[in-house]
């Protein structure tokens, strides 16, 4: 296959052009800061000669997007939006120009859509959507890509929750706190957290990619999001660290502001279900928290 990954020089992205390039695909990625041979300049904003590496692709995977690890400013905030909208916006451009179109399209959203639940379970059907800054986000985010149906090319936005890797995202952080002895409950401890290994990420797109029956919105998480206090308690039991300090919502308020980053992301329950990935026969490799947490902390 012919695949195109815009912003792909992140973590997921780098992960996913490994996972597809040993498999003998064609991966070329789009980012502001060509480095190598497949690597081709856009500004995410504005169509370019870019615009041609789209012709006769397979797929389109969309990455781009500021991350929302920082201080939710004015600034901030128009840039985590213009970020998502804007890219989202001149990839279907880009794409209406094409003579042979992506087969299919696959565009970032996120498992923050649905609303703090510590009971509700979120399927891509029964979902609860809230009402704020982050949520809102992804809302646009969604119907800026629903808008345009463009014949023969099947859309899917990817409702991905936390994602863990050795190589990048939040684990590397957390086994850091963890190790130094502040891997405990962050707040109450009872917001659930939804969470995905990356090679089951990588393996999940691949399934979409491989069902057309598969589009519209598609949570890409394990299927059993856990309580924070739980999550940790995991962690350090496979770290054979003995103790984790908890760190109370007023601590996390304080250092967040010294980290650069808000609570939200911390304290957050996101309690979501993979039930179209398992309707359409997907089977996790790390189903579980203490598989994951096992293969990523002893690899060999």
């Amino acid at each position: 296959m012919k695949i195109i990954i815009a912003a792909g020089t992140g973590f997921l992205g780098k992960n996913l052009e490994k996972y597809f390039t040993d498999q003998g695909n064609e991966v070329y990625i789009l980012t502001r800061n060509p480095k190598r041979k497949n690597e081709i300049r856009w500004d995410a904003k504005t169509l370019g000669d870019w615009k041609n590496s789209l012709e006769n692709a397979d797929v389109l995977i969309n990455l781009t997007g500021k991350s929302v690890d920082c201080r939710y400013t004015e600034k901030n905030k128009k840039e985590i939006y213009a970020s998502r909208i804007d890219s989202t916006k001149v990839l279907q451009q880009a794409v209406d120009q094409c003579v042979n179109k992506p087969k299919v399209w696959l565009n970032s959203s996120s498992a923050t859509i649905y609303t703090h639940s510590e009971t509700q379970l979120n399927t891509e059907e029964n979902g609860i959507i809230g009402d704020d800054f982050s949520m809102n986000i992804c809302k646009s985010w969604e119907k800026e890509f629903f808008t345009f149906n463009s014949e023969n090319m099947r859309k899917v936005a990817l409702r991905t929750s936390i994602v863990l890797g050795n190589n990048g995202g939040a684990f590397p952080k957390l086994r850091l706190i963890t190790k130094l002895g502040l891997g405990g409950k962050q707040g109450r401890g009872n917001q659930n957290v939804s969470w995905i290994h990356i090679d089951d990420f990588c393996k999940a797109i691949e399934h979409i990619i491989d069902h057309e029956n598969m589009s519209g919105v598609i949570n890409v998480t394990a299927p059993n999001p856990l309580p924070n206090e739980e999550f940790m308690r995991n962690l350090r039991k496979e770290m054979k660290i003995p103790f984790g300090l908890n760190a109370p919502v007023w601590q996390l308020e304080i250092a967040s502001i010294f980290l650069g980053t808000e609570t939200e992301l911390l304290l957050k329950s996101r309690n979501v279900y993979p039930e179209k990935l398992l309707q359409n026969g997907f089977t996790f490799k790390y189903p579980t928290v203490e598989m994951a947490f096992h293969e990523l902390i002893n690899p060999f």
